[in-house]
């Protein structure tokens, strides 16, 4: 295991398991990293013919640690910011990209969904993009892909309102592609993959390339970390993180745009 992730490769199929239960699955800094290496490192070893997602314990991710954002905020956080290589690293992937998802996903828990190739939930699993809420704005290519995949309107109401939908209506929008019990969310992914670790990869790679602009993609990953780091630094992100360590509702009404 590294830095809470969990990187085991089998019968061709590389797992990736988010292993910070105690921490609702929250993804930190060196997490992102340490799944940005081993997504890149796959793209080099033959061995590996499918990828899947997945996360410990009832939840699949709580999204992004709120401690770090906090951080940035205030200018104590150091260093690399290792997301931006992960989001890269999911929308160039070429391996076929199978998520399993339980319990809640939230932020980039739900964002990252729309670069895997098949989905499944559980029936208990809840998404939700709340980003707005923390005065930020949506990642990983969403603000392209969840129109394109939900259409405008849908896309608007979860990014700006941050409400949560089930697995069934996440299956009927089209962000998932199988919702099974809980008790069978994983031997199913992992049967996902299994078949399509048996298909010619040099055909289902480019196909992929050919369904997903990995240059589209990318530029506008590029063009909304600008603006989230723009948001990070502001009044209304410092009283939103200041909001939740306080367990309070945040007040937006003194600030003007």
């Amino acid at each position: 295991m590294t830095e809470h992730i969990k990187i085991e490769s089998k019968e061709n199929i590389l797992n990736l398991t988010f292993a910070r239960p105690d921490k609702k699955n929250a993804l930190t800094n060196l997490m992102y990293a340490a799944l940005a290496d081993a997504i890149v490192g796959a793209e080099t070893d033959r061995a590996v013919r499918a990828i899947v997602i997945r996360g410990e314990g009832d939840m699949f991710t709580a999204g992004n640690d709120v401690g770090e954002f906090a951080a940035i905020a205030t200018g104590t956080f150091k260093g690399e910011r290792h997301v931006a290589r992960f989001v890269s690293a999911i929308a160039r992937s070429s391996r076929p990209l199978v998520a399993a998802v339980q319990g809640r996903a939230v932020g980039i828990g739900t964002t990252m969904l729309l670069h895997c190739d098949f989905v499944v939930l559980a029936e208990n699993a809840q998404l939700s993009t709340p980003f707005v809420n923390l005065a930020l704005v949506p990642e990983a290519a969403s603000t392209l892909l969840m129109p394109l995949r939900v259409g405008y309107a849908r896309a608007y109401e979860m990014f700006a309102l941050g409400e949560t939908i089930d697995a069934r209506t996440a299956l009927g929008l089209g962000i998932a592609n199988r919702v099974v019990p809980l008790e069978k969310l994983h031997a199913e992914a992992a049967a996902v993959a299994q078949r399509l670790a048996k298909l010619p990869a040099g055909s289902l790679a480019a196909t992929k390339r050919l369904m997903r602009n990995a240059n589209v993609l990318t530029a506008q990953i590029s063009a909304e970390s600008e603006c989230f780091a723009e948001r990070l630094t502001t009044e209304e992100a410092r009283e939103a993180f200041t909001a939740f360590a306080e367990r309070r509702q945040p007040d937006f009404m003194k600030f003007t745009k």
